[in-house]
């Protein structure tokens, strides 16, 4: 007689299945699931044993230890901040005293979110410095650290944390001595709540600082933008219109000359000074288009694109859906926007045909303009694409080019709308 097979060996037939035909999984597949005579492997490895208090741990219970004399200091820092700053109001030195206090306040918070990071292993990002250099006079520096936000949520931030301090502290060291086997828990639980402290009045606001670095950024474009302008109407004017005056200036003053002598030569250098004084006109309407077009202006966005669009080199059909008209400043960026890219497909699409969209979604003005061309834009190609992405972002508008290689092309921009004053 022979010993049974071991449960681990033992498949109840050669080829035995779970009443499943054409299952090659056997008993030993299922009731294992890979337990072999040594033990577990593979996916069902018990996790690793791991010391409870382990320097993780430690870090969380030094961190509520400390919890007590950090919060007397704020909570002693911020009363006799509050009440003597308060107190002081009526006097002269009341509100710069509050000032400074909201200043060292945010030291504190910075302290604060530097034993977080340290101990606590929460990352807390730092909020934009006060621009104090760049405040203007006394007073508005003044007015600017009395509204921080940020100091006045690190001065609640240590007036509330006594009481948490204090029960912190006096929990952890008596359960070392105590509650020992259950202090690993019970440091994590009031550790996540430091976390959350943290985090809720110490983490600037995402949304505000964002908005505060986007204001920063488009008022460095638009302030690039209007200098790169005006260097462009100068030279222009220097180039063009000024030079051809001064010719003309020139030439009448020789005709003058001659008028005596030699009236034949005189009349002839007359007819050549009314040549150029028509081709000075006409370079400063076209200046005076590129500022503003007076179509533009006295009809509205659908003449304005149809009388840019025909001076265009391929056939550009035009669709303007518009209710009203909007602000003049919203209407000019979506004219100069059409323009550069319809003289954008003129340089370098090699299209056929082209076409341009403008409606109002709600409260967004969205211009498409689209070409059968090469394709092949990018906004750092050198064709102004870059340029345009930036005006429209500095109010606010979106620019989305889609221009994959072979074509077509299809350039989506939005601005705000906003309703034009009466």
């Amino acid at each position: 007689m022979t010993a049974p097979s071991s449960a681990a060996d033992r498949t109840d037939g050669t080829d035995r299945t779970d009443g499943t035909h054409g299952s090659h999984r056997t008993r030993s597949d299922r009731t294992g699931a890979g337990r072999t005579g040594s033990g577990w492997t593979g996916a069902d490895r018990l996790p690793r044993p791991r010391p409870a208090y382990d320097a993780y741990t430690w870090k969380e219970i030094a961190h509520l230890l400390l919890n007590l004399p950090v919060a007397v200091f704020g909570f002693v820092y911020a009363v006799t901040a509050l009440a003597t700053g308060g107190a002081l109001t009526l006097t002269v030195i009341g509100l710069p005293l509050l000032a400074l206090s909201l200043l060292g306040a945010r030291q504190l918070g910075k302290l604060e979110r530097f034993r977080a990071r340290k101990l606590l292993g929460v990352r807390v990002e730092e909020p934009t410095p006060l621009p104090l250099a760049k405040g203007g006079g006394p007073a508005q520096r003044l007015w600017m650290a009395l509204k921080d936000p940020v100091g006045w949520r690190t001065l609640l931030y240590d007036a509330i944390r006594l009481p948490w301090g204090i029960l912190t502290f006096c929990t952890v060291l008596v359960s070392l001595f105590v509650l020992w086997p259950v202090l690993p828990y019970l440091a994590r639980g009031l550790a996540n709540v430091d976390r959350a402290l943290v985090r809720g009045l110490l983490s600037p606001s995402d949304e505000l600082e964002r908005r505060i670095a986007e204001l920063e950024s488009d008022r460095g474009v638009v302030v690039d933008t209007a200098a790169a302008d005006l260097r462009r109407i100068e030279r222009d004017l220097h180039d063009g219109a000024q030079a051809r005056l001064v010719n003309l200036a020139m030439g009448l003053g020789l005709a003058k000359e001659k008028l005596l002598e030699d009236p034949d030569a005189a009349a002839a250098m007359v007819d050549e000074a009314h040549g150029e004084v028509k081709l000075a006109l006409q370079e400063l309407r076209d200046l005076a288009r590129g500022i503003h077009p007076a179509v533009l202006t006295d009809r509205g966005l659908d003449a304005a694109l149809s009388s840019v669009a025909a001076r265009c080199t391929v056939p550009v059909k035009v669709s303007v859906d518009l209710p009203d008209r909007p602000a003049e400043a919203i209407e000019g960026i979506a004219y100069f926007t059409v323009s550069e890219l319809l003289q954008n497909i003129s340089k370098h699409s090699r299209a056929r045909s082209a076409a341009i969209d403008v409606w109002r979604s709600d409260t967004r003005l969205l211009i498409q303009v689209r070409d059968d061309g090469q394709g092949g834009a990018r906004l750092d190609g050198g064709t102004g694409m870059r340029g345009l992405a930036d005006r429209l972002g500095a109010v606010d508008g979106l620019f989305v080019l889609d221009s994959p290689a072979g074509g077509p092309t299809v350039v989506t921009a939005e601005l705000p709308w906003r309703d034009r004053k009466a």
